[in-house]
């Protein structure tokens, strides 16, 4: 009976993985930012060896995403490597602040910085949610030296983009704190990678999406070796999550493909929202600050969430009837 039970929840970490592979891969967050709050918050599974399993995880949506989407030559390699200089360092960095913080038994930190890492990553979203393909912005210095330009044929719009990416020196500082909270957090940080890709370098959100898929997996490999040495991975979690996690990132790639720019982008906000206010919730609980039962925290934020997503189509649909005004004057 006790097999059972065993096989049991090994096959419910694998739907969770396969549901965070998912939705990683189509947002380019890596399985870790929606597998972390999964195992922490639904499975009761401790958040250290949570942040261990999801990094190995990573790992996996990595290369199963990331071929996907190099075959369809949407991934930019060039951009991807010359960032990870920056995300790798900060990898180090990370883990290693993340030893003193559960060494010290202040988990509910990791909590709080997770839900205010997921919500802070919203705001160029609601920004540039409204654009199909980014707005035109004039080449720098940074463009022409490590040319930082390519195309892919769009398999929705039917047709090739081009673009150009700029500010890169402003990237490279987004990308050291990127790696920074995946050694932290025990994710791939795609959350900033794409704020760091999508924003200060004003790329297309697929290639920013499809590039932070290349690029978490060797963020969360640096990462993940320092967890090993800190005994932080526990084998049956790992191989849960990180078969769920593949068969995910193979169908999130399928998906995406076929999708919008815009598409990506409300479900990248939808799951943000809901995981942090639901991380930022369970940090307060656990340090006494708030005295929410964890049921009501789920509701809450659900209902934030629903909240913030009305109030974004509100916001897109003036700024919509805005530029409409503007085109007929």
């Amino acid at each position: 009976m006790s097999d059972i039970l065993v096989l049991i929840k090994f096959l419910e970490i694998v739907g969770g993985g396969i549901f965070a592979g998912i939705i990683g891969s189509l947002s380019g967050l890596g399985g870790g930012t929606v597998l972390v709050p999964l195992l922490s918050l639904f499975y009761g599974i401790p958040i250290v060896y949570a942040t261990g399993a999801s990094l190995v995880s990573t790992i996996a949506t990595s290369a199963g995403s990331g071929s996907g989407y190099t075959k369809h030559h949407i991934s930019n390699i060039k951009i991807g490597v010359g960032l990870e200089v920056a995300t790798t360092t900060g990898a180090i960095v990370g883990s290693i602040t993340a030893y003193v913080i559960y060494s010290h038994a202040l988990e509910f930190l990791i909590y709080i910085i997770f839900g205010i890492v997921l919500l802070g990553s919203l705001i160029p979203t609601i920004t540039r949610g409204k654009y199909e393909t980014p707005p035109d912005r004039a080449p720098d210095w940074t463009t022409r030296l490590f040319q930082l330009a390519g195309s892919y044929h769009d398999a929705r719009l039917k047709k090739r983009v081009d673009y150009h990416g700029v500010r890169w020196w402003l990237a490279e500082i987004i990308m050291f704190f990127a790696g920074v909270v995946s050694g932290l957090l025990g994710i791939g940080s795609g959350a900033l990678k794409v704020l760091g890709m999508d924003w200060a370098m004003n790329l297309p959100m697929k290639v920013t999406t499809t590039t932070s898929n290349f690029m978490i997996g060797i963020t969360a490999a640096t990462s993940s070796a320092m967890y090993w040495y800190y005994g932080w991975i526990q084998f049956f979690i790992v191989a849960g999550t990180a078969i769920g996690v593949l068969i995910g990132a193979f169908i999130g790639a399928k998906l995406l493909v076929r999708m919008t720019n815009k598409d990506v982008r409300w479900i990248f906000f939808a799951i943000l929202s809901f995981l942090g206010v639901e991380m930022l919730l369970k940090g307060l609980y656990l340090d006494a600050i708030i005295h929410i039962a964890l049921t009501d925290q789920f509701i809450i934020s659900i209902i934030v969430s629903i909240i913030l997503i009305f109030s974004l189509y509100v916001y897109h649909l003036k700024e919509q009837k805005h530029e409409e005004r503007k085109g007929t004057v």
